[in-house]
C-alpha cells in the first residue's frame, strides 16, 4: 500500500500569490523608469545651467527656458530674441 503526501499535489505557489509578484514587477519597473528619467532629466538641467548665455543663445535656448525645454516643451519662438 502506497501513500501520496499532499505536500507534493501542492502548487508551489498560489495563483493569488503570483499575481501579487506579477503586479509588483510592473509596479517596480514603472517606478524605476520614472526615477531614471527623472535623474536624466536633473543632469541635462544641470548641464545647461552650467552653459553662459552665449552657449545657451548658439543652441537656441535663454536660461529662462531650460526646463521646459529639458521636460520636451517645444515652442519654435521658446530662444529666439526680440
Amino acid at each position: 500500500m502506497s501513500t501520496m503526501s499532499q505536500a507534493a499535489a501542492r502548487p508551489a505557489m498560489s495563483l493569488n500569490s503570483a499575481g501579487f509578484f506579477r503586479r509588483f514587477g510592473t509596479w517596480f519597473g514603472t517606478w524605476a523608469y520614472v526615477l531614471v528619467d527623472h535623474l536624466h532629466r536633473r543632469a541635462a538641467i544641470k548641464t545647461l545651467r552650467q552653459m553662459d548665455d552665449r552657449e545657451l543663445r548658439d543652441i537656441g535656448l535663454t536660461r529662462s527656458h531650460i526646463e521646459d525645454a529639458v521636460s520636451g516643451f517645444t515652442n519654435p519662438d521658446l530662444g529666439r530674441f526680440r
